[in-house]
């Protein structure tokens, strides 16, 4: 029990550590945020860093469920990595939208990001339809910053 315990704490500080370094990467992103133009839907930049903890919490415990299940370890592994990636890919969108103002390429890059987050989702879904679940509203953000950041792009 204590060493479940232990793997879903890991499962879940990867993504906030991951997010937690872009984020510190880019720590002025919310005066940048202030400064765009933003179109109509556009949250309050303070609602930003609480809707990604709460993702990245929720992406932990979805990558636990599918660590720790009975499945095929092969197809665990297909579906862990494509988390992986699709982490990796996470990381990098805030540093090309604020650090180096490419809201085009941003923009780009999250399509790349929302194709993974799908393709993640399909690898976790024969192993964990909860984790899959879990997935779902991390897609539906992405979506809406799609959304933004496209807006945002064409209102510069």
């Amino acid at each position: 029990m204590r060493s479940k315990i232990k793997t879903l704490a890991v499962c879940i500080a990867i993504p906030l550590i991951v997010g937690g370094i872009s984020a510190l990467i880019s720590r002025n992103s919310m005066e940048t945020f202030q400064m765009l133009d933003k179109p109509a839907l556009s949250p309050p930049g303070a609602l930003f860093p609480i809707v990604w903890t709460v993702l990245y919490i929720l992406m932990g415990i979805a990558s636990f469920l599918i660590l720790t299940s009975d499945e095929d370890q092969e197809a665990i592994q297909s579906a862990l990595a494509a988390y992986a990636l699709q982490l990796a890919v996470n990381f990098f969108w805030s540093i090309f939208f604020f650090n180096l103002g490419w809201y085009l390429f941003a923009f780009f890059w999250l399509v790349l990001l929302w194709l993974l987050i799908v393709v993640t989702i399909q690898r976790f879904t024969p192993i964990s339809l909860t984790a899959a679940y879990l997935m779902l509203p991390y897609l539906l953000w992405v979506t809406f910053a799609g959304y933004l950041n496209l807006s945002i792009y064409l209102l510069q």
